[in-house]
């Protein structure tokens, strides 16, 4: 069986990926609470969800990114006979 080996230029690009999705996730909250005027304690008490809509944003993000990469290899013309 073939190991799967990530390196560690993807484990740093995977991260950062993910660091924009938790920094977009954080200004949504933010923008939240200036908007609906809320309390800004929502900011660290709320930090929960946060991170669980920057991992769901992420998983999005690989989901079309997983896809792109399988359209491309069925038209890449590598693959062509």
């Amino acid at each position: 069986m073939k190991d799967i080996v990530f390196t560690r230029k993807r484990q740093c690009t995977e991260l950062i990926i993910w660091g924009g999705c938790f920094l977009f996730s954080f200004l949504l909250n933010l923008f939240s609470i200036i908007f609906y005027g809320t309390e800004w304690k929502e900011l660290y008490t709320q930090l929960l969800w946060v991170v669980c809509l920057s991992f769901f944003f992420y998983f999005v993000l690989l989901f079309f990114r997983l896809l792109y990469l399988f359209v491309f290899s069925l038209f890449s013309s590598k693959h062509r006979r």
